[in-house]
């Protein structure tokens, strides 16, 4: 897989942007800080945490029901940023927290057509790791290292007609060298579709 690695966004799939230091370190610590006072949820091999609307993994829909409540503050300020960038038309009223520990990983997969809007992003904490990108009709692969304190924004192209995956290993090639991952969590900023948002 080392030859398919980049950090370019022209090297990744067309409408993907990959945005190197979009948090400091300060705001990575912070972020960490207030999931772990939180309530992780292990329903998955991974743990996760749901804020602003509950992702049905097994129905693979936002139910009506499934309303939390607002996005919390300390997550609507990054999402307030990504506005101000222009990577988002509004500020996201959804929000996945995944934690991956080495070993770890997510199928190919692109996020619930049917439930989220035009653009998902997502920040990476605590450790790298290698994420691949495949076309569905070609079959071209390409993927990204995903340093921490970066995001990954999908829109387009990129987020309809390309899979993304992390695959579920203890350690990545980079540069022609084995760098093992270690604990890393990653927040997806998604905006739910009207219908669904009632």
């Amino acid at each position: 897989m080392g030859s398919l690695l980049s950090n370019t966004s022209s090297e990744l799939p067309p409408e993907a942007v990959y945005l190197p230091s979009f948090i400091s370190l300060s705001e990575e610590a912070a972020l960490v800080c207030h999931l772990d006072a939180g309530e992780w949820n292990a329903e998955l091999k991974r743990r996760v945490q749901h804020f602003g609307y509950h992702y049905d993994y097994r129905a693979r829909t936002i139910r009506p029901d499934s309303y939390l409540g607002p996005v919390p503050e300390w997550l609507v300020l990054l999402g307030e940023r990504l506005v101000a960038q222009g990577f988002l038309a509004s500020l996201p009223d959804q929000v996945i927290a995944n934690e991956y520990l080495p070993g770890q990983g997510i199928s190919a997969h692109i996020d619930c057509l049917p439930c989220f809007d035009n653009t998902i992003v997502s920040v990476s904490l605590l450790s790298q790791c290698e994420m691949v990108f495949g076309h569905k009709r070609s079959g071209a692969k390409l993927a990204i290292v995903l340093e921490p304190c970066s995001a990954v924004v999908m829109s387009g192209a990129a987020r309809y007609e390309w899979t993304h995956e992390i695959a579920a290993r203890k350690s990545d090639a980079i540069g022609g060298m084995k760098v093992h991952r270690a604990r890393r969590i990653s927040l997806t900023f998604k905006t739910v579709v009207p219908a669904l948002a009632g």
